[in-house]
């Protein structure tokens, strides 16, 4: 069996073992291998995630496993790495630099690093940093290739040949002077936007709070700004949304709530809310914890190019027969391997590195 065989048989194994978890139970199943070394451990790690940082909750922790679980499949793997099946590429050492806004945010970019035969060198976010060491034990056990190829730091990164950075905007400037003399890929911040035609249903606004509120609205697939027909009359959007009402019930997100709903009232702005969210005219793509930004738009052939002009800024445009490459409602939090970030197919640099 070739090497990069073996690689995918690993996460594929990871796939499985992650697949014991997820929101509609948690369940120790016999036949995944090794349960008796990992099962209760990596429990103890999600206890852990939870308690360090309160966006991490049980449910996205849950949901994040689940979704990995459902990518690590062998038809998965084969169809995104399948491009390495035909390369003997050398195997460098690639630093990645993890944000920390959502549960395993970076685990493609360790997964893509590890299936192209490269060693990985990870500098985590503080605010994430229990799961990712863990599952990384799982796969050097299941496969001693990985043994000595995975190596976690908290220190400043030193001795690497490529590198592959995630932060926000200002981080991202000193990244690029940082790493100027280095092949990398370096992510700025990005935000989604929901296109609404006036055609949607209740159903759709039902599927769109999911984009919305799905990891407290932290991820840059979430949905941050809507882009509403002139006079669009926001009753069925609220109607909708209301599915997620229970998420004022989390002290954090009903903290930020509260503290932005008196910023705006101080300033006067018009809002419309529901106890939950506030919605807020804004020009911006980046909207605060508990609110969403919105514009109105009066030609559908403007609003198409003043988002591709934008395209640089924004990570899905989630839409229903409006734009090529667009996501469907409630699909931002679940892309295929080949959704790369901000568009960069991260195996495509590594092949070249």
């Amino acid at each position: 069996m070739s090497s990069i065989q073996n690689r995918i048989k690993a996460f594929v194994k990871l796939g499985a073992f992650l697949s014991q978890f997820s929101n509609d139970k948690i369940e120790k199943v016999d036949a995944i291998e090794h349960n008796e070394i990992f099962f209760d451990g990596f429990l103890h790690q999600i206890k852990l995630a939870q308690e360090k940082n309160s966006w991490f909750t049980k449910d996205n922790i849950l949901f994040s496993l689940e979704s990995w679980s459902k990518a690590l499949t062998e038809n998965n793997l084969n169809s995104f790495a399948k491009d390495f099946y035909a390369q003997d590429i050398a195997s460098k050492k690639v630093a990645i630099i993890m944000a920390g806004n959502i549960p395993l945010v970076g685990f493609h970019d360790f997964l893509s690093v590890l299936i192209s035969g490269h060693s990985v060198l990870v500098k985590q976010s503080s605010n994430d940093q229990h799961l990712l060491p863990f599952l990384a034990k799982y796969l050097e056990f299941v496969e001693e290739s990985f043994q000595g190829k995975i190596t976690l730091t908290q220190e400043k990164l030193s001795d690497f040949d490529a590198v592959i950075a995630t932060g926000s905007n200002n981080t991202a400037r000193y990244f690029e002077y940082y790493f100027k003399g280095k092949p990398n890929i370096i992510r700025k911040n990005r935000n989604s936007v929901a296109v609404i035609t006036g055609k949607e249903t209740e159903d759709d606004f039902i599927k769109l709070s999911k984009d919305i509120f799905q990891y407290f609205g932290l991820g840059c697939r979430s949905v941050s700004k809507l882009y509403v027909p002139k006079g669009f009359n926001f009753d069925l959007f609220f109607t909708g949304l209301y599915v997620k009402k229970e998420i004022i019930n989390n002290a954090k997100y009903a903290n930020n709530y509260d503290y932005n709903k008196a910023v705006y009232l101080m300033s006067e702005f018009d809002l419309l809310e529901n106890g939950f969210l506030m919605i807020k005219e804004d020009e911006s793509y980046s909207s605060p914890i508990a609110t969403i930004f919105y514009e109105y738009y009066e030609n559908e052939v403007d609003l198409k190019i003043k988002l591709y002009q934008d395209k640089d800024k924004i990570q899905c445009i989630v839409a229903k027969d409006f734009i090529e490459n667009e996501v469907g409602f409630g699909q931002t939090q679940h892309p295929a391997l080949t959704d790369y970030a901000d568009d960069v197919n991260t195996l495509a640099f590594l092949s070249t590195i």
